[in-house]
């Protein structure tokens, strides 16, 4: 009987003795730009140069249609840690927030696994971020930030980002995988006038679309041309560090993922509910998991999205990390270019950005985007979209674009470029982006915008959206992280001064405008 059992047992021990042990997971390089929109020479633009950003598409995925969920740095990149919308995190839906200690980013999760997580410069921000015993949190890792370079222009900033991160390869312990969080704060204005010309060797007539929403002026090329000058200060640093990776013979096994947080800070960009605000770079390179490599997807991606790939890519499951549910999916299945049901949507949102209005409150709107249209729903009209004339659209960065534009206003109050940008919005906004891709034609009596919002409001039921059950004072409630933005507006209007590194004085209206 034991020479049975025996037999009987023998052969599952020796299959558990041979059976080959789980595949360890990649590295993680996630590379993201501050105020970055779809610019690349991989998506077809010539007047910018992004070799590094072009080779990990080339060789892996390029992502046409990728959006974040709110268009500003420090919710956007909530959503990227959490896998939540904005509108699912309380505090974190604002700018300049408290970060929920409830709520656990991918990058916390990893290291809690083992994992040797870094970053170097932005990481999650700006606001505050505690755990529940007042411990600051580590969002992204370890900060590496001690190497710094000369830059290239007076507004670049100096920390070199591809010395910082050979310092985190140099510390990570063999054997134990890791993941490296670089995180530029270019194309972040300021910007040096005049330096995509001057340093960058760029021509006015490089440009080759100018959106209808802004004059095509010198200036307003300009201004493109030094946005682009800094995109490729960011790309050369990523391509710096495909280049130390293949020197180490790490690049194979890392997961390379490039985006940025947010469209271009420009007027009716960043900041701003939209097809050009929300809309990102996205690429994703990894020799050892990505088939087909050089494909590009038209599939309609959220930044929801990129939390439960990493997950998953990392071997663990979602309840092991103790993170919130999730409102995305994961993209692995494109990665193997597995059949799938392709989402034809993305669901937008915002809160309180920056200051500049009475009372501290925010401009609440919520999108449903499709490829050919969008639906925008404003839930207070009677509130200036960009902040208040009077402090000087403070949600909109002082630049030569947006300067430009308010001196025209000044000059010929009927100017469509300072409505589109500045001026108060309707309740409902549809834009067919099929015969109107720069979105300047509203059309809300568009028969699919009802039956779009319907649809947008169902959807925001199901997640809880606090703005649709009756509670979205609660986001104007919220506490700013920084005290002295508390009661900004009225300060202001006490005679306290408005600080000019944060725009152009002359872009101040003082007094109110009708």
């Amino acid at each position: 009987m034991k020479l049975l059992l025996l037999v009987l047992v023998l052969p599952s021990l020796l299959c558990a003795a041979v059976a080959p042990s789980p595949k360890p997971p990649p590295n993680i390089l996630f590379a993201i730009a501050d105020d970055w929109g779809p610019h690349a020479s991989a998506y077809g633009q010539r007047w910018i140069k992004t070799p590094a950003f072009d080779r990990v598409a080339r060789e892996g995925l390029l992502f046409k249609h990728a959006y974040t969920p709110n268009a500003k740095c420090a919710p956007s990149r909530a959503c990227i840690l959490t896998g939540r919308n904005s509108w699912q995190l309380e505090e974190a839906a604002n700018h300049i927030c408290h970060f929920p200690s409830k709520f656990k980013g991918w990058a916390e999760a990893l290291a809690e696994q083992g994992w040797n997580v870094g970053h170097t410069t932005k990481g999650w921000g700006p606001g505050r971020a505690v755990d529940a015993q007042g411990k600051p949190r580590q969002m992204t890792g370890k900060s590496f930030n001690r190497r710094k370079a000369e830059a290239p222009t007076s507004e670049i900033s100096n920390c070199d980002y591809a010395a910082n991160f050979n310092d985190f390869l140099k510390q990570a312990p063999a054997g134990k995988p890791w993941c490296f969080w670089f995180g530029a704060i270019e194309p972040h204005r300021a910007y040096e006038p005049g330096s995509g010309i001057a340093k960058g060797g760029k021509k006015l007539s490089d440009i080759d679309h100018v959106p209808a929403y802004w004059p095509d002026t010198p200036e307003v090329r300009s201004d493109l041309l030094d946005y682009a000058f800094e995109v490729e200060h960011f790309d050369a640093h990523l391509g710096r560090m495909l280049a130390e990776l293949e020197r180490r013979q790490l690049l194979d096994n890392t997961l390379v993922i490039v985006t940025a947080d947010h469209g271009m800070p420009f007027p009716r960009s960043k900041g701003n509910i939209n097809p050009q605000a929300n809309h990102v770079p996205l690429a994703m390179r990894w020799k050892g998991g990505i088939a087909k490599p050089g494909r590009v997807l038209e599939d309609m991606i959220s930044f929801v999205d990129l939390a439960p790939t990493l997950i998953e890519i990392a071997g663990l499951s979602w309840a092991q990390t103790g993170m919130a549910p999730s409102a995305g999916r994961s993209l692995s299945d494109l990665f193997a270019d597995a059949r799938r049901e392709s989402r034809d949507f993305v669901v937008l949102g915002r809160e309180r950005n920056d200051i500049g209005r009475p009372q501290d409150q925010g401009y609440p709107v919520r999108a449903l985007l499709r490829r050919d249209s969008i639906l925008i729903e404003n839930f207070e009209p009677k509130r200036w979209p960009v902040g208040n004339p009077e402090t000087g659209y403070l949600d909109c960065d002082g630049g030569a674009t947006k300067t430009l534009l308010l001196d025209m206003h000044r000059r010929d109050p009927a100017s469509r470029f300072w409505q589109l940008c500045f001026g108060l919005r309707p309740p409902l906004e549809f834009y067919d982006l099929k015969t109107d891709p720069d979105f300047v034609d509203n059309r809300p009596e568009d028969p699919r915008a009802e039956s779009m919002r319907r649809e947008l409001h169902s959807m925001l039921k199901a997640q809880g959206d606090p703005r649709m059950l009756g509670q979205g004072e609660l986001f104007d409630r919220y506490p700013h992280a920084n005290e002295g933005h508390r009661g900004f507006y009225e300060r202001v209007m006490a005679g306290e001064k408005i600080p000019t590194n944060w725009i152009n004085p002359g872009d101040v209206d003082r007094k109110p405008l009708p």
